[in-house]
């Protein structure tokens, strides 16, 4: 069997250029990075605002197990059969993070033949937009530093720095470090911090900004520290502003590449959805919905965590309109839930499968409630039995959601053609009523308690001291409005990764609260989860090479 590199490798790929021509894109409005990846220029962003709009269809899963449930490959492999049916379709994606390339996950390109390539660039460098935000993270971080270093005319109280710096890697020893040792001249020794480049609030600001404008006046909004008084350290106060919007002008271009079948792929940005608010730009999907009459779109890990911050705060910031949304799952994973092995996850398994299918029918339940009619589908196995697949496919639909098969990761997309099929007879047969799921008017600690009870299923929410406090503060200083993104493990709908299926009769753990105050929520830190991931014992960086002729292996 071959492997997903050696799949994208053999493929043949067409010029970025004639892709572009099916969407109507002229060539020179295109930023080339080499044959088969270019930014979309601004001049081309701007002509199509006033073009009619298409529908927009979500992608989520079931929160993650060993066993797999191919999230980004449905999506991919979806768009492909759009294409098989002549219609019109746009994919739009997070670019994957260099840290989970080298960790465990692997890569973000889809897998078998329902991939976005050129694979190996885009799971590496790509465009060099996680560089940029990296850089002007960085930027600020030196900028605040040498504020203090040179006299501190804003009076920067150092225990009271927010602001960390980032890299795109997984490094749990910068968890914690000391800076400025040395001599005077060195800096103020202070305890410093660094998170991984997709935790950054530049990168949840790259995503989430409508235009250069958009993007400085969010970025001016930035809380860096704290002064002696208690009160914000802006970088709009620390003159951070024009220097970090040069460094993202060219990230803030949305990219363009294509799938193994040659489907338009908009791939931009990267926020992880277990730390961050894990969806791709704004800019993106709103370009994309003027490009074509289709746009499939995820969200990060399980609906517990990407679907609910796509509703609660991508959508209600951009004024999106869900039209769908697709819920994957495998009977694999299912099982697993269910209390099977992963080495027994081959052998049909009813009971356990009925024990599992708790987890799906929590994260059907919880789209629902964002009133956007839901398509569950499995990603099939060979190992699933008839029995199996008509078990989940009966559950589905006696809940009111639409079921499909799909083969995509094995056929592209002439196995999702049924998939495809089932979400447009959705589309034409039951109106989104999409709402979100909690005013903003509501108090932080009201937001965090509907989402933990509603879509996680806790019995409630405790707080720290700590938590307790800056929750205080926040409110005081006027940012009690915002909506909430919920920092949390993505194996469980709990904030303990143990608990499998649908745990009940359990709190959420609220250890640390702080404001995103440019990209415009609030973040709750729940149980241990980092946001500065670890490398395992066995990374998968131990199995990436490249040899003489530039030819890359290992990624997955």
């Amino acid at each position: 069997m071959k492997t997903d590199i050696e799949i994208a490798q053999e493929a043949v790929l067409e010029p970025i250029g004639k892709v572009a021509a099916g969407l109507g894109i002229p060539e020179e409005e295109l930023e080339l990075y080499g044959r088969y990846k270019a930014k979309l220029s601004e001049a081309y962003l701007g002509s199509i605002r006033n073009n009619p709009q298409g529908k927009l269809i979500l992608v989520t899963a079931i929160n993650p197990t060993p066993a797999g449930e191919g999230k980004t490959t449905t999506t991919v492999g979806l768009g492909q059969a759009f294409g098989r049916l002549g219609k019109k379709a746009v994919i739009a994606l997070r670019e994957p993070s260099l840290g989970p390339c080298f960790g465990i996950k692997g890569g973000a390109s889809g897998g078998g033949y329902a991939q976005v390539v050129p694979m190996e660039e885009l799971n590496l460098h790509f465009t060099g937009d996680f560089h940029a935000v990296t850089s002007a993270n960085n930027l600020l971080a030196a900028l605040l530093d040498n504020h203090i270093q040179q006299g501190n005319a804003l009076r920067i109280d150092p225990r009271q720095i927010v602001w960390k710096r980032c890299m795109d890697m997984n490094d749990r020893a910068l968890r914690n470090i000391v800076v400025g040792l040395g001599g005077k001249a060195d800096g103020v020794v202070r305890e410093d911090h660094f998170v991984i480049t997709v935790a950054s609030e530049i990168m949840a600001i790259l995503c989430l900004a409508d235009d250069m404008e958009d993007l400085k006046r969010r970025l001016s909004r930035i809380v860096a520290a704290y002064d002696y008084d208690g009160k914000p350290v802006t970088a709009g106060d620390l003159k951070a502003v024009g220097a970090m919007a040069a460094l993202l002008k060219d990230a803030m271009k949305p990219n363009l590449i294509q799938t193994l079948e040659h489907t338009p792929a908009i791939v931009h940005g990267g926020p992880f959805a277990n730390i961050a608010h894990g969806c791709n730009s704004v800019r993106a999907t709103k370009a994309a919905l003027k490009m074509a009459d289709y746009v499939i779109t995820e969200a990060g890990f399980g609906a517990d965590l990407g679907a609910e911050k796509f509703f609660d705060i991508k959508c209600r910031m951009a004024g999106l309109k869900p039209d769908a949304a697709v819920l994957v799952a495998t009977v694999r994973a299912l099982k697993y839930n269910g209390g099977v092995a992963k080495a027994d996850l081959g052998q049909e398994n009813l009971p356990a499968l009925k024990r599992g299918i708790a987890n799906l029918e929590k994260h059907m339940e919880n789209l629902q409630r964002f009133g956007v009619p839901v398509v569950v589908t499995l990603n099939a196995f060979v190992t699933d039995t008839e029995a199996e697949t008509e078990f989940v496919r009966s559950f589905c639909e006696e809940r009111g959601c639409a079921f499909a098969l799909s083969r995509v990761w094995e056929k592209g997309g002439e196995g999702g053609i049924a998939l495809a099929e089932t979400v447009l007879k959705t589309l034409a047969e039951k109106p989104s009523g999409y709402r979100p799921l909690y005013e903003e008017q509501l108090p932080l600690r009201e937001k965090i308690g509907v989402i933990a009870r509603q879509i996680y299923g806790a019995d409630g929410v405790d707080y720290s001291a700590a938590a307790e406090k800056q929750l205080r503060k926040l409110e005081e200083l006027g940012f009690g409005e915002l909506p909430v993104c919920m920092a949390k493990t993505q194996y469980s709908l709990s904030d303990d990764p143990g608990l499998l299926g649908r745990p009940s009769g359990f709190t959420i753990h609220v250890r640390e609260v702080y404001v995103s105050a440019g990209a415009g929520f609030v973040v709750a830190l729940t149980g241990t989860v980092m946001t500065m991931p670890g490398l395992s014992k066995n990374p998968a960086a131990y199995g990436i090479d490249v040899d003489g002729d530039g030819k890359i292996t290992g990624l997955f």
